[in-house]
């Protein structure tokens, strides 16, 4: 018996074997990003464009109890990745050669949990791949080009961590160009800790971290900026990072993509803001919680999350080209 049961147990081992080569990851839980399945975009071509941009996709995943992190055999989450990508990849990639990862982020589930420390398990994996990613493409594809970091909610939390961890390097903080890390938080705190990480401070300065967190004036606090709580932000309308409102007629347009990356509407004007300092949370006075819900049970009524990069589109696209130019002069 004790023979069979060996033979069994090589036999399962053989199958566990043949089943991880199939993955799109390796038998330890990596990706493998060599593989250009594992990418949502790889723009290898187009050389002629001045910069490249790593993005990091949003939260679109559910998740829940034993699957709280994305699979990358999901087709309908990975097709959902893909979209959410497109929606924003036009902001970034006018002059910019494109690479998106697929990683597996963590799922909503993880952001309904109580505690930061419980879900920081979950976001540390999606973490582990996105810096692999990132290790990847500046091994293999970069070349030595100027780089923007971009990603929003999730995706701005692993930028930022990619920031704090790979960016302390002189040689790569004077290839980056900017980071758009567009609804996370950053504070007085984190800059403290990672000295080598610096806020714009206005429209052309390189180097830098652009972010900033919407919400409806009401609000004072949400699971973005917690009660009591500072962040450190810019305007998008003005580029200022003092209370100095900046008016609808500053707005060069807000548009709403959908998964295509097509836009269902474009409105020149929608809305002013003003930073709310020092809480530094982004407020947008000239539309309502009514005519944008938050759609996701994890925010409450005001909190515009999901619009960061709607309502501001044309301002963030005519500022990475700004900031492009910047750099290069």
């Amino acid at each position: 018996m004790r023979r069979i049961r060996d033979v069994g147990l090589l036999a399962l081992l053989a199958l566990a074997f043949t089943l991880a080569a199939a993955r799109p990851w390796a038998g330890d839980g990596g990706v493998d990003y060599a593989l250009a399945a594992n990418w949502a975009y790889q723009e290898t071509e187009s050389a002629d464009k001045t910069a490249d941009v790593f993005f990091v996709c949003p939260t679109v995943y559910g998740g829940q109890a034993g699957a709280y992190n994305m699979p990358l055999t999901d087709r309908e989450a990975m097709s959902d990745f893909l979209g959410a990508t497109n929606m924003e990849k036009g902001i970034y990639d006018d002059d910019c050669r494109f690479f998106a990862p697929y990683y597996r982020q963590a799922g909503l589930a993880v952001y309904a949990m109580a505690a930061e420390a419980e879900r920081e398990p979950y976001l540390a994996l999606a973490y582990r791949d996105v810096a692999d990613a990132f290790d990847y493409y500046l091994q293999h594809l970069n070349q030595g080009r100027p780089i923007v970091l971009a990603g929003f909610s999730q995706g701005a939390d692993l930028c930022l961590r990619l920031m704090e961890d790979r960016f302390d390097q002189a040689e790569l903080q004077d290839r980056l160009v900017a980071c758009y890390a567009i609804g996370w938080r950053v504070t007085p705190e984190d800059l403290a800790a990672f000295p080598h990480l610096h806020m714009a401070q206005g429209e052309r300065d390189t180097g830098v971290i652009v972010s900033f967190n919407s919400e409806a004036p009401e609000v004072n606090a949400s699971l973005l900026i917690p009660s009591g709580v500072e962040t450190l932000a810019i305007n998008p309308l003005n580029w200022r990072t003092d209370g100095v409102p900046a008016g609808k007629d500053q707005n060069l347009g807000a548009c709403f993509p959908d998964y295509s990356g097509q836009f269902s509407q474009e409105v020149p004007g929608l809305t002013g803001a003003y930073l709310d300092l020092p809480r530094g949370a982004l407020k947008v006075p000239d539309v309502t919680p009514e005519d944008y819900p938050p759609v996701l049970d994890i925010f409450q009524p005001g909190v515009y999350h999901l619009y960061d990069y709607q309502f501001f589109y044309r301002n963030l696209e005519r500022n990475v080209q700004t900031r492009l130019d910047a750099f290069g002069a």
